[in-house]
């Protein structure tokens, strides 16, 4: 999707003039800017935003864009981007939301709840705010969440972390990946990722300089491929990164396939950065931390996040666990990306990760119904469905509908249709891979799921 970003230049008297002091300002002004109409002061910060934006100066291939100078002409001036990310563009998630709000369609493509989070977390965060926890936090968490932290991963994993050296909180999820891998990686080292895979670990890899190899799961069971992983692994990998319960598929990688992955990081001396955000959310299988298996904590950079468990999305407070020797790293980097976490909605995670099992069970209980009421509407539409143990995802086949590709399919989902499907292409490296898939999502109420399947039925038909 292609941006046009609409810039005023300023004459240079008049941006002078705006850098005075107002008392200066009005003792002199010289006659010949007097044809300069006034602007009110919040024009004139976006003014100088802009002005300052299109100074930046950075080598860039992107298209020219239309500038409208104050007093005349158009003039050009070229998108500008580093080069790290200039293959990179708007997400895909932004891409399908906005055509969805533009055709009124039903969104179960972007994984966010349209229900709220529960009310004693929530109450909690407004305490928090009431009590005056409205200043910088301390930069790797309040002690409190730390702590809460720690106990949820003792219990879930037996594992036993020192709250205050080996956990540091972060700006959700997304912002742990990107300390760890800038924070642990070295332009030239090979990170091996596991594709399909969520969209940032590329990128983010990609400002980090690695070098990146890929690895693709594939359908109907998304089975990890162990002698094809045995054949990549090699004296320059640095690291594995990745994800289960699995985000786009809802694979969860086995005991035996996360035994395999170990034995390999340990003889080949090679980390794990380990996402797991939707380890709560697990169906068909117990989760299973790969840290929690012999002789990998050591080696284990393990990433987490609330939003997911607790439908509280927006307020991204992510957290990474690791032995000290690693998690300086991420630490150091984390200090310079955000240095710090939103206060008071720390202290609310802390009282959500305390939420007794049945919490949990619930949750799990309520999903489970999610699910079957989209598997089976997708099935009886005629998708061909492959199997989720995990997330909140649902990933099928669309050929049976006669487009082309799944950008094809998705935008012809959204216009003709009214839903909201993710083409999985853009979680390839090669987007051939995943041209026949697309990604449906249950974290959506009941009435909303079954309307879509209804829209579906009622304007979709196998070809």
């Amino acid at each position: 999707m292609r941006h046009r970003i609409n810039t005023f230049i300023v004459p240079a008297p008049f941006f002078i003039e705006m850098l005075l002091p107002a008392c200066i300002r009005h003792i002199h002004k010289p006659s010949r800017w007097n044809h300069i109409p006034a602007i009110n002061l919040r024009n004139r910060r976006q003014t100088v935003a802009n002005f300052r934006a299109s100074s930046i100066s950075t080598a860039s291939t992107a298209e020219a864009t239309s500038v409208m100078a104050q007093d005349g002409p158009t003039i050009q001036h070229p998108l500008q981007v580093a080069k790290r990310l200039e293959k990179f563009k708007t997400t895909i998630f932004t891409q399908m939301s906005s055509l969805a709000i533009e055709h009124g369609a039903i969104n179960l493509g972007q994984g966010f709840p349209n229900f709220d989070g529960p009310d004693f977390v929530k109450d909690a965060a407004i305490q928090a705010i009431k009590d005056g926890k409205n200043q910088y936090a301390r930069g790797y968490g309040v002690p409190d969440l730390n702590s809460a932290i720690a106990s949820r991963f003792h219990k879930d994993t037996g594992l036993t972390v020192d709250p205050e050296k080996e956990i540091t909180v972060t700006s959700g999820c997304t912002e742990a990946i990107a300390a760890t891998i800038l924070g642990l990686i070295n332009p030239g080292d090979e990170v091996i990722v596991f594709a399909p895979f969520y969209d940032s670990y590329e990128a983010t890899l990609s400002m980090a300089g690695a070098k990146i190899t890929c690895i693709t799961l594939r359908p109907p069971d998304f089975s990890l491929p162990i002698q094809e992983l045995k054949s990549k692994l090699s004296k320059n990998t640095r690291a594995i990164l990745m994800n289960t319960p699995h985000n786009p598929t809802g694979k969860m990688f086995t005991h035996e396939e996360l035994d395999q992955i170990a034995s390999l990081c340990i003889e080949n001396d090679v980390l794990v950065f380990s996402d797991e955000v939707y380890d709560k959310l697990s169906f068909e299988m117990d989760h299973i931390s790969i840290a929690s298996l012999p002789g990998m904590y050591e080696r284990t950079v393990t990433l987490n996040s609330l939003g997911k468990t607790f439908s509280l999305t927006g307020w991204k407070i992510g957290w990474a666990i690791a032995p000290v020797h690693l998690i300086w790293g991420v630490k150091q980097a984390h200090s310079y990306l955000t240095f710090a976490t939103s206060t008071p909605m720390q202290y609310a995670a802390a009282a959500a990760l305390r939420a007794p099992d049945s919490y949990y069970e619930e949750l799990r209980k309520d999903y489970k119904a999610k699910k079957e009421i989209l598997v089976s509407g997708l099935k009886s539409v005629g998708f061909n469905v492959y199997p989720s143990s995990g997330t909140y995802f649902v990933v099928v086949d669309h050929t049976p509908f006669g487009l082309p590709d799944d950008v094809s399919f998705c935008e012809y989902l959204i216009k003709e249709v009214g839903v909201v499907a993710i083409p999985t292409s853009v979680f390839y490296l090669d987007p051939n891979e995943g041209k026949n898939l697309v990604r449906f999502t249950f974290c959506k109420d009941e009435e909303t799921l079954r309307n879509a399947v209804g829209r579906m039925k009622k304007r979709l038909a196998p070809k």
